[in-house]
């Protein structure tokens, strides 16, 4: 385009020039988050050179714009704004490095020309959408992904906000229809992202975005809401129309006061309205009115993992690794992906060759020959690495799209970001304790003897009390309580709950002690009040411990349910574990476990009468919690108590001879009682007769059974190396009425069915063989195949050279003959 076209106003499209004084502004319509809108918004403001850049985004982050050029900034980001008096209300406007409006600032701030946010304040966006009744926002600060690629502000269908044309909901569905695709992703990268760089005029691509998007807002129009009359349909929704409006004005307020000229970027459905003309005093009487609400705006950090969600935080760019790819790569993108792609195929052990990159990228080109395509796209490079790299095999490849389709990218904002304290106080812990948030999944081994990981575990826990789950504790491998396990992720979501938890205080410390203590007042139950001090103990919050210890104390006193008393139980005892390695003290704890436990010790039996099977099973397990959390309260006696060992055993003494006890519980009485040898083998034996006998009805008798050697108890093995009780079951169940068999059966399979495979095995075994063979097991002198009592020297020669084998050492010159050496 010539000076003279600029001049006159004559550009692409009748688009004026940028540069030129009164000149109409340069609308640059955009795919949010499309690296081909990007290279193009780039490659029209070096053209064009305006002399201000307004971009769609909240006005209130004008004075975030030159962190933007901070060297610590490091997209995918994201702006967030939430509201001062209620955090959780918040909204994001993510942003990637091939995202346009992140190459406009950034154009802008390299070129020393003003950028500035012109969409609708976010101090409308977040009352507006808490009018509606939803606390949060989606995306970036809206509802529902637009046409153009950004989330918008739309409600639930039959809500003001809403766009009930198919249209509207997504233009590029209609224009990829329009061109004979049934796919519009496909579309767009074969029209705009696989575009010839540096070829042709810089404008051409958004003048024909702008036609394409105006013949489509013309399909909805119907009747006179052109005007702007704030009502559904029409041009536009209620939302769609208030926003504009509002753009329309900035963009004139900067025509004022700009002379060089202005370019905006903005989502390509919103073109023809900014095009469209309309006076100031119908675009002010749109943006009467509007709630108001106080908002706090800043950077975070976002991840390519959020930008893949369509709802909830993301912004529905399925491939964004791919996409950052095709922006970054300065020629042949195809040819480096898949050399990207067989790097990380060969770290993960698999053989890739560059033969078998070269095959990919004539395959992937002979694909797009095929499909009509201008280059391969995404589509061609995944079928030719499933196709050569990967066999065939889907597995693999979902690999290739979880690490880099999708990828794991998390992006850095700089300390000067404004931040709420809470925010900086964790960002300080976090560089002290080198404990970095990372968009991957990983686990975390915490050794607590040691000073920097007894103080992450210390910094996770205070986390977790705050509502901030960046780390989930986790099962460890090792058994020892000085260890800790922790799956840690960081969501870029976990901003907005550090937001949030800033009302408890301004450091993680203080906030984590405040909720506690918030949290103690609160809780229903007496399980949440001991669970709630255990998990003080695990943060060191001695503040809060004292407390949240005077609320439990109290409220242990009025609660009379033994079960509440025996769940609450377990939580203070293994607490007190952690006294040694964390050198917390835990004199108060100990003092109310005990005294819960002696509570415990005097209403069980009473609390054990006449319960129906449900209650029967919740008050075995209750039985099983208090005999573990006495086990770990230790053999010293408790300041005026004595042990508490033997009155917890007169009490399973109580409950295993008493007839209105149920026989589950009964029966975990007896196991429990023998487990720890305060019951002799032959004692068992003969209450088991006792309970088997003919006069205890069946179903009685087989509860019995499930609470002795049920509940993954390792009854099993009990069974197995105990013929008199297996001749007791056997005996017994061989003798069940036909007509009571199939009420006992059910309690018989759940007992048995949760036994290993081994254990059932063996037991089959013993029962196949029936009472004669069980009796050789034990006395021993026959030697039954895999029964033996003692050790059988001609066997045990014939595994040696195998066991030699599997340790790495040479056959000896005559195994047999070293059998006695090495036994």
């Amino acid at each position: 385009m010539t000076g003279t076209d600029r001049a006159r106003g004559d550009g692409p499209g009748g688009q004026g020039g940028a540069g030129e004084p009164g000149g109409r502004p340069l609308l640059l319509g955009v795919r949010h988050h499309g690296p081909g809108s990007a290279r193009a918004v780039r490659a029209a403001l070096e053209a064009t050179r305006p002399g201000v850049v307004l971009i769609e985004g909240p006005p209130e982050a004008d004075a975030l714009i030159p962190l933007a050029a901070d060297e610590d900034m490091r997209p995918p980001v994201a702006l967030l704004a939430h509201a001062v008096d209620e955090p959780g209300r918040s909204a994001f406007w993510p942003l990637a490095e091939f995202s346009p409006e992140w190459v406009a600032v950034r154009w802008a701030l390299e070129h020393d020309v003003p950028a500035r946010f012109i969409d609708l304040p976010a101090t409308h966006t977040l009352a507006w959408r808490a009018a509606d009744g939803y606390a949060d926002v989606d995306a970036d600060g809206h509802g529902d992904v637009d046409a153009d690629g950004q989330a918008d502000d739309q409600g639930p269908p039959g809500r003001p906000g809403t766009a009930p044309a198919d249209v509207r909901r997504d233009p590029l569905a209609a224009l990829a229809a329009a061109a004979g695709h049934d796919d519009p992703e496909r579309w767009w990268e074969d029209v705009i992202e696989h575009r010839g760089r540096g070829a042709g005029d810089a404008l051409a691509p958004f003048t024909a975005l702008e036609e394409a998007m105006t013949a489509l807002r013309e399909t909805e129009v119907d009747g006179g809401a052109e005007g702007g009359e704030g009502r559904e349909g029409g041009d536009g929704d209620v939302r769609d129309l208030v926003r504009e409006a509002h753009m329309r004005l900035q963009v004139r307020a900067a025509r004022r006061e700009f002379a060089e000229g202005v370019a905006v970027v903005c989502g390509a459905w919103h073109v023809p309205a900014l095009r469209r003309k309309a006076t100031v005093a119908a675009d002010r009487a749109l943006l009467k009115g509007l709630p108001r609400t106080k908002v706090d705006m800043t950077w975070v950090p976002w991840t390519h993992r959020r930008l893949s969600r369509a709802g909830g935080y993301g912004a529905g760019i399925e491939s964004p690794g791919w996409y950052g790819h095709l922006f970054a790569a300065v020629d042949r993108p195809v040819e480096r992906w898949l050399t990207k792609v067989a790097g990380l195929l060969r770290a993960e052990d698999r053989i890739v060759s560059p033969a078998h990159v070269i095959e990919a990228t004539r395959l992937a080109e002979t694909l797009a020959v095929i499909r009509g395509r201008p280059l391969p796209g995404l589509t061609e490079a995944t079928d030719a690495v499933r196709a050569v790299m990967c066999d065939g095999s889907d597995v693999p490849l979902a690999l290739v799209h979880d690490r880099l389709v999708v990828g794991d990218v998390l992006g850095e904002v700089p300390a000067g970001a404004p931040a709420v304290p809470l925010q900086r106080d964790l960002t300080r812990a976090q560089r002290r304790l080198r404990l970095r948030p990372e968009a991957p999944e990983r686990e975390l081994e915490l050794d607590l003897r040691k000073e920097t990981d007894a103080g992450r575990s210390r910094l996770l826990h205070r986390l977790r009390l705050l509502g901030v789950g960046w780390g989930e504790p986790v099962a460890s491998r090792s058994t020892g309580t000085f260890r800790e396990t922790w799956r840690l992720r960081w969501e870029p979501e976990l901003s907005v709950r550090v937001a949030e938890a800033g009302v408890w205080g301004t450091t993680v410390l203080s906030a984590a002690t405040a909720r506690a203590q918030a949290d103690a007042v609160s809780a229903r139950g007496l399980a949440e009040v001991t669970a709630l001090a255990e998990r003080c103990l695990l943060a060191e919050l001695p503040d809060a411990l004292a407390p949240v210890m005077r609320i439990l104390a109290d409220r242990a006193a009025l609660d009379t349910d033994v079960g509440h008393l025996a769940q609450a139980l377990p939580a203070l005892v293994r607490s007190l574990r952690y006294g040694d390695v964390r050198g917390t003290d835990t004199g108060a704890l100990a003092e109310v476990a005990e005294g819960l436990a002696e509570r415990v010790f005097v209403g069980l039996p009473a609390a054990c009468a006449a319960l129906d099977a449900d209650a029967a099973e919740e008050m075995r397990r209750h039985v099983d919690a208090v005999h573990t959390a006495v086990g770990l309260l230790g053999d010293a006696p408790a300041p005026g108590r004595g042990d508490l060992h033997p009155r917890w055993r007169a009490v399973l003494h109580t409950l295993s001879a008493r007839d209105t006890v149920p026989g589950v519980v009964r029966g975990r009485a007896v196991r429990l009682l023998l487990d720890d040898g305060e019951l002799a083998p032959d004692e068992a034996a003969r209450l088991m007769g006792l309970v088997l006998s003919l006069g205890t009805p069946p179903a009685d008798a087989a509860a019995w059974i499930e609470g002795f050697v049920g509940g993954g108890s390792g009854g099993g093995l009990l069974l197995l190396h105990d013929e008199r009780l297996l001749a007791l079951v056997d005996a017994w169940l061989t003798g069940v009425p036909a007509d009571a068999f199939t009420d006992v059966l059910p309690l018989l399979r759940r007992t048995f069915s949760a036994y290993e495979p081994g254990v059932r095995r063996g037991l089959g075994e013993l029962v196949r063989r029936g009472p004669e063979a069980r009796g050789r097991v034990t006395t021993a002198g026959s030697g039954v195949p895999g029964f033996a009592a003692g050790l059988d020297p001609a066997r045990a020669d014939a595994v040696l050279p195998v066991v030699r084998l599997l340790l790495g050492r040479h056959p000896a010159p005559d195994d047999n003959d070293l059998v006695g050496a090495d036994t």
